[in-house]
């Protein structure tokens, strides 16, 4: 799972406000190259949305801002494939883990990062990205935490997206603006395919201009 769940090396952050939304939005995606996707647990819709997607085999839908185990357990009977939570959390942790289910929970200071890894956990969300010093602290963070892995959310975009690939400790990035809960909401569907056709073309670049090196 956690190679499939990365191989894109982008999982869109979605916010979804109307469930009759989540399909149309999962196809947009897909048709632009995406087939892993984060429902965000900040809306009544979220779970739902889960629950209809999970259905589709060719998806891996995972429950993003998890904060309590009681969405946990609810968003993984629902279908979610994976969690992600904006902190640490033991008892989240603990839950994912007993149930067999990947988490990347979120940690910006070292003394996070350091309680992750007390957890046997080595690929960690860092959030909010732009908030938080962005590329140069991860480039900070590489030094102490060598073997731990990011997926920086928050700030990420395609103007920046290469500069976040090109780091040796960013295992994947997660980002809102290939669907917008205003292009969700507004049905520009066709937008949402172009914004991710586009995010998959710089991930391929930035991939070539690294191997190259």
């Amino acid at each position: 799972m956690s190679n499939d769940l990365f191989a894109s090396k982008i999982i869109p952050v979605i916010v979804i406000n109307d469930v009759q939304d989540a399909v149309s939005t999962a196809e947009a995606l897909q048709a632009g190259g995406q087939s892993v996707l984060e429902i965000t647990l900040r809306t009544p819709a979220g779970l739902e949305s889960i629950r209809q997607l999970s259905s589709n085999s060719e998806l891996i839908v995972g429950a993003g801002t998890v904060t309590d185990v009681d969405s946990a357990e609810t968003a993984i009977a629902a279908g979610a494939k994976f969690l992600v939570s904006p902190g640490i959390s033991l008892d989240i942790v603990q839950f994912a883990k007993s149930a067999g289910i990947p988490i990347i929970p979120g940690c910006v200071t070292p003394s996070e990062i350091m309680g992750a890894l007390d957890l046997g956990l080595e690929i960690l969300k860092f959030f909010p990205a732009n908030v938080y010093g962005g590329i140069s602290a991860l480039k900070a963070l590489a030094g102490p935490f060598p073997n731990v892995q990011f997926v920086p959310t928050g700030g990420v975009n395609a103007d920046n997206l290469s500069q976040y690939l090109n780091l040796p400790n960013v295992k994947a990035i997660g980002g809102s603006w290939m669907a917008t809960s205003k292009l969700i909401q507004d049905h520009q569907f066709e937008t949402i395919t172009q914004l991710t056709r586009e995010a998959i073309a710089i991930v391929k670049n930035s991939e070539l201009v690294n191997s190259n090196e």
